[in-house]
């Protein structure tokens, strides 16, 4: 199948909450880790405000290979790939392959990600695009998952000592079954790179 002509379709899952929080979206085959980074902010509801990296075993050394925004001074050991440069397609192969993708080293937010299929596109179709999902996002820097079971508790008693502080922080409301996949718009990768590290 031509690459240019194929999608990759993914089910995105956040780790360590129940019921799950989880994601469907559709990518261009021909996309860059960075790429899919972005749809996957995009489309879990992320702001892409800390790091992040993709975790995924190499299919010919069986190592476990890092992905995402090399550490410039080197603080670090481990030597990151540069998501931009390396396409999909040399890790992901076929159904079922899989990585880990983490977002925000503090709160420590993990998700699966699992190629659920190879397709041809489909004309007159816009991708990126979410097929499906469940349940909103947590709100960044809510604590991980251990912050985001307190925050629920807490907005979930409107007798809670710290109920209107915590409406407060998070704007006035929020509702964690809330999801609408048609209302989930994709930015474009290279503007989000562009606004990353040329931007002063």
């Amino acid at each position: 199948m031509n690459i240019r002509k194929a999608t990759y379709q993914f089910r995105v899952s956040l780790k360590g909450i129940s019921p799950q929080i989880w994601r469907r979206i559709e990518v261009p085959a021909a996309y860059s880790f960075w790429d899919l980074h972005v749809a996957i902010q995009d489309s879990m509801g992320w702001l892409d405000y800390h790091l992040h990296r993709f975790l995924i075993r190499d299919r010919v050394t069986h190592v476990i290979d890092e992905i995402g925004i090399p550490d410039e001074e080197r603080l670090f050991d481990d030597e990151t790939i540069p998501g931009w440069e390396m396409p999909l397609r040399v890790y992901f192969m076929k159904r079922d392959d899989r990585a880990e993708y983490l977002y925000d080293f503090g709160d420590g937010w993990q998700h699966d990600v699992v190629l659920e299929g190879i397709s041809e596109r489909l004309p007159k179709t816009k991708y990126p695009r979410c097929l499906g999902g469940a349940r909103a996002c947590p709100p960044e820097d809510c604590g991980g998952t251990g912050g985001y079971g307190r925050l629920l508790r807490i907005i979930s008693d409107p007798y809670h000592d710290e109920y209107e502080d915590m409406m407060g922080w998070l704007g006035g409301g929020y509702d964690p079954e809330a999801f609408d996949p048609s209302a989930v718009h994709f930015d474009r990768p290279r503007k989000r790179w562009e606004m990353a590290f040329l931007d002063d």
